[in-house]
């Protein structure tokens, strides 16, 4: 039973290439008006299929997909013009200026004419794009392509937008930027976001709700704080010969006493979602 409050249900999604392995195993969540949510996992572990299955780009070997309530492989023409996507890749014409890039992709959307120019330049304006209006995009930096490439996806006015690596490659000024101006996506349009990422960190600064995805299986589904603080608050790194072994406390007093005991170099820090990533999968997120 679908809820027409969600703007996004999944129902037992899965999708199997080969007869003896899902990539996607059944998979169920839902995204309310306006969330911001993260999809992580390992390479291989089935986000990227996820995603396909949820944009239209292969069908689901079984299970549901709904958006506003419309089951999408029934009424996918209608529904599409609910979703923007942003690929990983900067896919634009570069002999083009930054106008001519989005009026392109204005007519492929099937926005009337009338309405083509004034709605560009009011998102040239809102992300702060203006002065870029005329110029090739060649001359653009790679943050600058980006949040081109983003602006891109909302000119039909999406209800929810996936972001696939939106800053992969990008030099850490930049990927602040970049997150600034998705952040304001969230708040201004209330788009609903979902966002896959390698950088664990840019999933603890943006979203607030994380899927965690192994194994074609969601295995996890919360808010950053309440995960990390269900394996502990600080972490004790202890320095072996063999590597680094890691001790988890719900207080710092503890850790710290930890510390005192111990016959090899340590060091005390607060628990990361990338502390719960590797707790719940044993694997780090290749980039």
């Amino acid at each position: 039973m679908n809820d027409n409050n969600d703007i996004l249900r999944v129902d037992g999604l899965k999708k199997t290439f080969l007869k003896d392995k899902a990539a996607v195993d059944g998979v169920s969540f839902a995204f309310s008006r306006g969330e911001f949510v993260g999809l992580l996992g390992p390479n291989g572990a089935g986000k990227t299929t996820t995603i396909k299955m949820l944009t239209g780009l292969i069908r689901p070997s079984s299970g549901a997909i709904y958006y506003f309530g419309s089951d999408f492989q029934k009424e996918s023409q209608k529904t599409k013009a609910l979703i923007g996507v942003v690929p990983q890749q900067n896919n634009l014409d570069r002999d083009l200026t930054a106008y001519e890039n989005l009026y392109l992709h204005a007519i492929l959307y099937g926005i009337p004419k009338a309405a083509r120019k004034a709605r560009i330049d009011e998102l040239l304006d809102f992300s702060g794009l203006t002065d870029y209006r005329n110029r090739q995009v060649k001359s653009f930096s790679g943050g600058t392509m980006r949040r081109l490439v983003i602006l891109r996806a909302l000119l039909h006015e999406p209800k929810i937008l996936f972001l696939d690596e939106p800053t992969v490659g990008l030099d850490p000024q930049i990927r602040r930027v970049i997150w600034d101006f998705i952040v304001k996506i969230n708040r201004m349009k209330n788009t609903t976001i979902l966002l896959t990422t390698h950088y664990i960190e840019e999933a603890e600064r943006l979203c607030k709700r994380v899927l965690i995805i192994n194994d074609g299986l969601i295995i996890v589904d919360g808010d950053p704080e309440t995960l990390k603080d269900g394996i502990g608050r600080f972490v004790l790194e202890v320095h072996k010969d063999d590597g680094i072994e890691e001790e988890f406390f719900d207080n710092r007093s503890d850790a710290l006493a930890a510390l005192e005991k111990s016959t090899y170099p340590c060091k005390v820090r607060g628990v990361t979602l990338e502390d719960v990533f590797l707790r719940l999968t044993g694997r780090r997120i290749n980039v």
